[in-house]
């Protein structure tokens, strides 16, 4: 069953510590108020929005066993599970801007029979949505929204996600992930409980949000972590603002490996080989291009006991080609807010990101 019905049923551990009262949010209305989040949702001439009542109920459940979840294993970590959803924004000073996202590289545009959320934030992605539109000149790259949303309109909004999602687009039509099957634990045999998080290593080779998050709570928890960087391609949270970057960094152990070298690739097995946990934001086929495979390491005589896989859209053949980034994902799940007109806006700040680190 998907984890986050679980939690909302309160049938997992986060929804029965909701259900006993140790993560009742209150009013949730209230709670999203004063997380800071709600400010960032709406547009930028009219007011905060509000969302539905499950956003802040998970949320705030799940922050609650991670509270307790950690106090057992010796260092209780609290965060608001809500307020989460506007930090970055707290510290870059970003406000809300409607179907503009606040991070400012992800737009909802108005599709045939639809809606889609669409990412350009690399360097390269202004050439693919020229190929993936089939345009006869490149948009402008200072401002290229215009022709693509022109492009866009009147297209179904189905076909323009799958077609950009095979050339490495970053884009989801509002809703479009109703099965259930990205959120989900897959046990791969047995191993002892762990009692102390004082002993425990995670690797850490994700980057921007969800992943670093994950690998900061932990440390926080007392796990001792390793951020593993390839020397090609760093964390590109490096490049935005470095205070957010150090919010979920500092206190990690910097590893660099040359990936493009076999002794680079050898370390970072290496690396792998040593830690009781691991967290990936790679698509699966950029590991396996490494020779490295998560269900070989896990079965295996290494320390590897947790394997933490955050994808845009799932690890299956089916979708584990597509890109996502925090806003698009989070629009794919359904999760936005509704304006006065009846239509979607983005729901604070990347909000798949946050949530997905927490959870």
């Amino acid at each position: 069953m998907d984890l986050t019905q679980r939690l909302l049923d309160g049938t997992g551990a986060a929804g029965a510590a909701g259900a006993a009262g140790a993560g009742d949010p209150g009013d949730p209305g209230a709670v999203w108020a004063a997380s800071g989040a709600m400010a960032l949702t709406g547009h930028a001439d009219g007011p905060p929005l509000p969302v539905g009542p499950a956003v802040t109920t998970v949320l705030t459940a799940v922050a609650a066993t991670l509270a307790r979840s950690t106090a057992a294993l010796g260092t209780a970590v609290a965060v608001d599970g809500p307020a989460l959803l506007g930090e970055r924004a707290a510290l870059s000073g970003r406000g809300r801007a409607g179907r503009i996202a606040v991070g400012g590289a992800t737009r909802l545009l108005r599709a045939g029979d639809g809606w889609l959320a669409l990412a350009l934030p690399r360097g390269h992605d202004v050439a693919l949505a020229a190929a993936w539109l089939g345009l006869d000149a490149e948009p402008d790259p200072d401002d290229p929204w215009p022709a693509v949303a022109a492009a866009v309109r009147g297209r179904p909004v189905v076909a323009l996600a799958a077609d950009a999602a095979v050339l490495g687009l970053a884009a989801a039509a509002v809703g479009e992930c109703t099965d259930g099957r990205l959120a989900r634990a897959e046990p791969h045999g047995p191993a002892a409980p762990c009692t102390d998080l004082g002993g425990v290593v995670v690797a850490d080779l994700s980057a921007l949000w969800a992943g670093p998050l994950c690998a900061d709570l932990l440390g926080r928890a007392g796990a001792s972590v390793r951020k593993v960087e390839s020397v090609q391609r760093p964390d590109g949270a490096r490049g935005g603002d470095p205070a957010f970057y150090a919010l979920l960094n500092t206190g990690k152990d910097e590893v660099s490996v040359d990936l493009a070298t076999p002794a680079g690739r050898e370390a970072l097995r290496d690396v792998l080989a040593g830690a009781d946990v691991v967290i990936e934001s790679s698509r699966p086929r950029a590991l396996r291009h490494l020779g490295i495979d998560a269900t070989a390491l896990l079965a295996g005589t290494g320390r590897t006991r947790v394997w933490c896989s955050i994808t845009g859209h799932g690890r299956d053949a089916a979708r584990e080609h597509r890109v996502g980034f925090g806003d698009d994902a989070a629009v794919a799940g359904g999760l936005v807010a509704i304006d006065d007109g009846g239509l979607p806006v983005f729901c604070a700040d990347a909000a798949a990101d946050p949530a997905t680190g927490l959870v």
